[in-house]
């Protein structure tokens, strides 16, 4: 009976972590971690690092759908797999700017950073 009560403790803990993982997971880029979003990023990696890099078209076109929520741009910004890949908030925040995309959120605050 003991043995019983414990594997039910158990199960019960681990659907609590499991319900909380799914609520952590509507987040600033809904059901998706700001850190997976960042890898969607990877072909603005050089663009992220020199402020004088060309920004490709796939780099732009990435920006554009995950800058339709400020919120998640600024989280993928600013994401641990972000500074992973060596990139620079400082000149990442630029990207939505150097490709023109015409109703980004000026004047958005990013942590310590400005959208230009």
């Amino acid at each position: 009976m003991a043995a019983a009560m414990k594997l039910i403790s158990v199960l019960g803990l681990i659907v609590l972590i499991s319900v909380g993982k799914v609520v952590d997971a509507a987040g600033e880029c809904g059901k998706s971690a700001p850190d997976n979003e960042a890898m969607k990023l990877a072909p603005c990696a050089e663009a992220a690092q020199d402020e004088n890099a060309p920004v490709s078209a796939s780099c732009c076109a990435q920006v554009r759908k995950i800058g339709q929520s400020p919120k998640c741009l600024c989280a993928v910004m600013l994401s641990n797999t972000a500074k992973a890949s060596g990139i620079k908030p400082e000149i990442a925040i630029t990207i939505p700017k150097r490709c023109n995309i015409a109703n980004r959120p000026v004047g958005y605050k990013c942590g310590a950073y400005t959208l230009p």
